[in-house]
């Protein structure tokens, strides 16, 4: 039987993914009368897509390196971390009876990789708590009273609340909700909202016809190196994908922000690969300059230096026939092998967007400055952060800081 909300403040949460959902079960704990509105048939719809590769719940890297993630925002997504962090995440899930376990890499897992079961039980809870959902109600702004306009299958809605908090994502996968079209009405109402970017995304790059049968091909392990916007050069190692446009992957994603700011400011990004970590220059010029003894570039590039497949279809790419017949220029095409990225994939692709609501227009709660009693909490906001974990996270850190901070500020009315 689901509980029956006693009478009290009401909080209107318009957005069912893991922010929203957060944002319900923190608000119901504290008392409040809480009723969920979704867009779509169900909630968490992003949530399961992205679980369908086993379900990265968060990340066992220990702070600060973890807030270190969210890059400019790590003070703000820090504060939000204090009250939830990576542990609250798996203790969380095992009192839905999802336990977890740290893999290799660092991240975390359920015990059977599965978003499904975690959801169900979750919405399961929700509702035996007194959540009340109202899925297919579009929310399409305020009226003129303050009141939210939500489009249902039944025709218009207005419902007013006591508050309300706003988890309505970004810009990515707009087939499970996220679409951005709640800027203008946010706009409307004078809260500054940083263009919406992608993230956690892959670039294209002009290669030859030839490269397309690499698409899919696994680049690992490489060492990527690169400049920030203070001309700061960087390395981190990694695995990347090819494909039909260009590059993706992992360690593309973690690089984003620096290549996205590149491409911004001069219409490209430089990237350059290491394709044999561990070897330096002069070991591979060695290498490469043992007898061919008949054999093909490729044979002896693979023989050589164990680059083959889509790692040598990289060095044709990047060299001409007098080049790969050099064993210097071929071992310096190995050993920083030059990528021009020309663009980020559509945003509509990607896995997460940048930009959003900034986080100055908030109070520490999370509450509006311009709109009293309106809380904002995910995707929506203005951070960013690579995959592996650490955007689930914040995510749900932020609807339990938005649920707190609207509690509180119903409690001081």
């Amino acid at each position: 039987m689901s509980a029956t909300p006693t009478p009290g403040p009401t909080l209107a949460i318009v957005g069912g993914g893991p922010a929203g959902l957060m944002a319900a079960e923190t608000a119901r704990a504290a008392g409040l009368c809480v009723d969920l509105y979704e867009a779509k048939g169900s909630v968490g719809r992003k949530f399961l897509i992205a679980g369908k590769g086993g379900m990265n719940l968060t990340h066992a890297e220990p702070r600060p390196g973890f807030d270190a993630r969210y890059r400019e925002r790590a003070g703000e997504v820090g504060a939000w971390l204090d009250d939830f962090d990576a542990g609250a995440v798996r203790a969380w899930a095992a009192g839905l009876g999802v336990q977890t376990f740290v893999g290799s890499s660092g991240r975390v897992f359920p015990t059977d990789l599965k978003a499904a079961p975690l959801l169900r039980g979750w919405v399961r809870r929700l509702k035996d708590q007194g959540v009340r959902f109202h899925v297919q109600h579009r929310w399409t702004g305020w009226d003129q009273d303050g009141a939210l306009r939500l489009e249902t299958p039944d025709g218009p809605r207005r419902v007013s609340a006591d508050a309300t908090v706003l988890a309505l994502g970004g810009a990515s996968w707009p087939q499970l909700g996220s679409d951005g079209a709640w800027q203008p009405w946010l706009a409307a109402r004078g809260v500054a909202v940083a263009p919406l970017k992608p993230a956690n995304c892959g670039f294209d790059i002009a290669f030859s016809a030839h490269m397309i049968r690499h698409a899919g091909a696994p680049l690992k392990p490489v060492v990527a190196h690169w400049r920030d916007a203070g001309g700061q050069a960087h390395a981190q190692q990694g695995e990347c994908v090819l494909t039909e446009t260009g590059i993706e992957g992992s360690l593309i994603y973690a690089i984003a922000p620096d290549l996205r700011a590149a491409i911004e400011r001069d219409g490209h990004a430089l990237l350059e690969l290491d394709l044999a970590p561990g070897r330096d220059l002069q070991r591979l010029v060695s290498e490469l300059s043992r007898p061919r003894r008949g054999r093909s570039v490729g044979e002896h590039l693979r023989r050589a230096s164990a680059i083959e497949g889509a790692k040598a279809a990289l060095v044709f790419e990047a060299t001409d026939a007098a080049a790969r017949h050099d064993p210097a220029q071929l071992a310096a095409a190995i050993h920083r092998l030059a990528l021009l990225l020309q663009r980020a994939r559509p945003l509509a692709e990607t896995i997460s967007s940048a930009g959003g609501v900034r986080l100055e227009t908030l109070d520490g709660a999370l509450m509006l400055k311009l709109v009293p009693g309106v809380f904002c909490a995910g995707e929506m906001l203005d951070w960013e952060a690579p995959t592996g974990g650490y955007l689930l996270t914040a995510c749900l850190a932020s609807g339990r800081r938005a649920a707190k901070g609207a509690t509180a500020w119903l409690q001081g009315l």
